[in-house]
């Protein structure tokens, strides 16, 4: 699965290159910060960033903005694009690069761009994209037309004449909804199950253009979430809820790039500077993916350690694991293999016992 995320790091000055009021949405507010756009390559429970780009706001083109422009070293021909062109054109150079994945996952800021999905969906690649709660729908192909009011001023533009749309929060309550629940994740605290239902839906453009599509809901307690999607209709609802789900390694992504790899510690004015860290900071994400996948396929778990901790997963590698290992094997090291692997042990066992706790403490993430 491709992921795609923002996200925006704290400035106090605007200097660095993209710097200015903008949302920041670790903070859920307009602050001063510079935002990244970033894609995730995710598979099972292994991930990795792939690809990014900072986003420039539209008043970094303006001519007042020309001598920040020459001294963050922007290129002259590059002009202004939305998160979601940027993150269209990194689907494109994955894609063009040969690398292989299912389908694109995004949240509701692209989600609910007709455009990103269109586009997605006319370059054959399947989307899961959130939608915010009032998005509309129609349960059935919906007929246009011009309205004949019997009152008031007479309509001019076509709409939607029946039948009646939804708001896709309605639907969580039809009568024609219906529920299933899916696992889709194992975590520290057990495997995480979740109640999802589908529904076959259409939406109308702007244009007036018709759409077919998937709603797939996922209530989580009181909560939901909405995301549409153009699957095949003969898509299972286990699949389409896993493949919905998987946003959620964009977000330990951008998590591990900030508390791991330094990303949270980088400061820089220009954009070169910005995308050699952004690259140094990508192959140590990908070297870290390839030691977990290497490390599971060579070292089976022991079914006896099941038993002794009484769980029913084990934890896998995690990025400070590698990290410890990577303090034991590189140069001047800083703890012998001994120590690497004592430490790996503990952090592990620890892991193990905190997951039997949470579970003790969190039964319904267990499902029925």
């Amino acid at each position: 699965m491709l992921l795609l995320d923002e996200s925006a790091d704290d400035k106090a000055g605007d200097d660095s290159v993209g710097t200015g009021r903008q949302y920041n949405g670790r903070r859920g507010k307009v602050d001063n910060c510079q935002v990244g756009v970033f894609l995730s390559l995710a598979k099972g429970t292994f991930w990795t960033w792939i690809d990014g780009d900072v986003f420039l706001p539209e008043h970094w083109f303006s001519p007042e903005y020309a001598d920040h422009r020459r001294r963050a070293g922007i290129p002259p021909e590059r002009t202004f694009m939305t998160k979601i062109e940027l993150g269209w054109q990194m689907i494109q150079r994955v894609r063009a690069q040969g690398v292989p994945f299912d389908a694109v996952a995004c949240d509701t800021l692209y989600g609910q761009s007709t455009w990103l999905r269109d586009t997605l969906d006319q370059a054959h690649i399947e989307y899961y994209a959130d939608v915010p709660a009032n998005s509309r729908v129609y349960l059935s192909e919906p007929q246009l037309g011009i309205p004949h009011n019997k009152r008031g001023k007479k309509a001019t533009q076509a709409r939607g004449l029946s039948p009646k749309p939804f708001r896709v929060d309605q639907l969580r309550h039809h009568v024609n909804t219906r529920w299933h629940t899916v696992e889709v994740r194992t975590s520290e605290r057990g495997f995480v199950r979740h109640e999802f239902a589908m529904h076959r839906v259409w939406t109308v453009r702007d244009d007036l253009q018709i759409r077919e599509e998937r709603l797939i809901i996922r209530r989580e307690g009181k909560k939901c979430t909405y995301t549409l999607s153009n699957a095949p209709s003969h898509t299972p609802i286990e699949v389409l809820a896993r493949r919905k789900s998987q946003r959620f390694f964009i977000e330990r992504s951008n998590q591990d790039a900030k508390s791991e790899l330094g990303w949270d510690e980088f400061q820089a004015t220009k954009l070169l500077a910005w995308e050699h860290q952004l690259a140094m900071t990508i192959l140590a994400a990908w070297f870290i993916a390839e030691i977990k996948l290497d490390w599971a396929a060579d070292h089976d778990r022991d079914p006896a350690l099941l038993d002794e901790y009484d769980v029913t997963v084990l934890p896998a590698l995690s990025v400070a694991n590698v990290r410890t290992m990577l303090c034991a094997a590189m140069p001047l090291p800083q703890l012998s293999p001994l120590e690497a692997a004592a430490l790996v042990v503990k952090h592990l066992d620890n892991r193990t016992r905190s997951r039997k706790s949470r579970l003790k403490n969190y039964p319904s993430r267990l499902g029925p």
